[in-house]
């Protein structure tokens, strides 16, 4: 369980799943470990948080445990969307843990978003990858397939028909420089999924990931929009955490999914 998530299904505002997909990850593998990774670096976290002035384990979190990959990827994430569906159902803003970042497109699927925000450092805008449309690098072109738009921050390598396809009008990229710089704008009726790729942050912060990037974001950097994107936001995910470092990646990760959960319940 994730520590704090004291809720019980019925009363839960935030569901959390872990999602331990690995399956089309193209570097170093492990990221079906990200889980079990991320729920154990979070013991340490004191419960309060002063910035919002509120308790963890008082913001009805629900720990659902993991919905463990089936061989067929399409399946699965067709079974982990309805998963995810049934809590937006109850009422419960769905919160996966992943895992390869092809789960996402389980998470957008079930909250069919306006706008897809995703810290990442790479596009994610092909077609398909080593031959698997539903490949990790795939995950942006997908998310637009329901959201409208795309906001892809920190991104700083992608093929080249992947850079042509992020100039569409449709598609916004923030370099990891800008970031600091950029707020948000969105209507106030927008539904808006935030992602977390842990590669969005520079390696030497986030080493555990299964393709590292150099030259990309702060801790602060990302904190702040997650903050900043969170009262807008109906799903969340934290992706690509591996076991390939000593805890950095998924303490970060644990940490941006705390804030997360703060800020948006601060904003109700």
């Amino acid at each position: 369980m994730f520590p704090g998530a004291a809720a019980a299904r019925s009363d839960a505002d935030y569901a959390l799943v872990g999602a331990p997909l690995d399956a089309s990850t193209s570097f170093e593998p492990g990221a079906r470990f990200g889980p079990r990774r991320v729920r154990h670096y979070a013991e340490a976290f004191d419960d309060y948080d002063h910035h919002t002035d509120q308790r963890f384990s008082s913001l009805a979190v629900y720990d659902h445990g993991d919905v463990g990959p089936t061989a067929d990827t399409a399946e699965y994430l067709t079974f982990l969307r309805g998963a995810l569906s049934d809590f937006r159902q109850e009422g419960a803003l769905p919160m996966l843990v992943g895992g390869e970042h092809t789960v996402t497109v389980a998470g957008v699927r079930a909250v069919d978003p306006d706008v897809f925000v995703c810290l990442d450092a790479h596009l994610d805008l092909r077609e398909s990858y080593a031959g698997d449309p539903l490949s990790h690098a795939t995950v942006t072109r997908h998310a637009l397939d329901a959201a409208d738009r795309a906001v892809v921050l920190g991104a700083r390598t992608g093929s080249e028909a992947e850079w042509d396809r992020a100039s569409e009008s449709d598609v916004t990229v923030v370099d990891p420089a800008d970031v600091s710089d950029w707020e948000p704008s969105f209507d106030a009726d927008d539904s808006v999924y935030l992602s977390v790729d842990i590669d969005a942050f520079d390696p030497g912060y986030a080493p555990g990931t299964g393709t590292m990037e150099p030259f990309g974001l702060a801790p602060r950097e990302g904190r702040r929009v997650v903050r900043e994107v969170a009262p807008a936001t109906d799903g969340f995910d934290v992706v690509e955490v591996n076991d390939g470092d000593d805890g950095q990646s998924a303490v970060l990760a644990a940490k941006l999914l705390r804030a997360f959960v703060y800020e948006h319940a601060a904003s109700r």
